[in-house]
Protein backbone atom coordinates (compact mmCIF):
# COMPACT_ATOMS: atom_id res chain seq x y z
CA UNK A 1 0.00 0.00 0.00
CA UNK A 2 1.31 3.34 -0.86
CA UNK A 3 0.94 5.88 1.67
CA UNK A 4 1.27 9.29 0.86
CA UNK A 5 2.70 12.03 3.23
CA UNK A 6 1.36 15.58 2.55
CA UNK A 7 2.05 18.38 5.09
CA UNK A 8 -0.42 20.14 5.93
CA UNK A 9 1.31 23.27 7.48
CA UNK A 10 4.13 25.20 6.14
CA UNK A 11 6.73 25.85 9.42
CA UNK A 12 8.94 27.93 7.06
CA UNK A 13 6.25 30.42 5.56
CA UNK A 14 4.63 30.25 9.22
CA UNK A 15 7.56 31.56 11.17
CA UNK A 16 8.46 34.33 8.21
CA UNK A 17 4.86 35.43 9.25
CA UNK A 18 5.09 35.38 12.99
CA UNK A 19 8.50 37.36 12.47
CA UNK A 20 7.58 40.14 10.47
CA UNK A 21 4.46 40.19 13.02
CA UNK A 22 6.75 40.24 15.83
CA UNK A 23 9.11 43.35 13.79
CA UNK A 24 5.75 45.01 13.35
CA UNK A 25 5.10 44.38 17.08
CA UNK A 26 8.13 46.18 18.53
CA UNK A 27 8.70 48.87 15.51
CA UNK A 28 4.65 50.05 17.03
CA UNK A 29 5.99 49.83 20.77
CA UNK A 30 8.93 52.10 19.66
CA UNK A 31 6.64 54.61 18.17
CA UNK A 32 4.52 55.12 20.75
CA UNK A 33 7.14 55.47 23.40
CA UNK A 34 8.86 57.91 21.75
CA UNK A 35 5.77 60.01 21.13
CA UNK A 36 4.79 59.63 24.76
CA UNK A 37 8.12 60.58 25.73
CA UNK A 38 8.87 63.72 23.30
CA UNK A 39 8.03 67.36 23.94
CA UNK A 40 4.51 69.21 23.97
CA UNK A 41 5.67 70.89 20.98
CA UNK A 42 1.50 71.76 20.14
CA UNK A 43 0.68 75.79 20.31
CA UNK A 44 -3.05 76.03 21.80
CA UNK A 45 -4.01 78.34 19.56
CA UNK A 46 -7.02 79.09 22.00
CA UNK A 47 -5.40 80.11 24.79
CA UNK A 48 -2.67 82.01 22.75
CA UNK A 49 -5.84 84.20 21.83
CA UNK A 50 -7.22 84.54 24.72
CA UNK A 51 -3.49 85.35 25.85
CA UNK A 52 -3.68 87.96 23.60
CA UNK A 53 -6.60 89.77 23.66
CA UNK A 54 -5.87 89.86 27.58
CA UNK A 55 -2.76 91.39 27.11
CA UNK A 56 -4.15 94.16 24.75
CA UNK A 57 -6.80 95.43 26.65
CA UNK A 58 -4.44 95.72 29.95
CA UNK A 59 -2.13 97.77 27.48
CA UNK A 60 -5.22 99.83 26.68
CA UNK A 61 -6.46 100.66 30.20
Amino acid sequence: MNTLLLPLVNWGLGTIIIGVFVVVCIILVAVIYSLSRGTNNVRDDVNDTNIENNESKNLSI
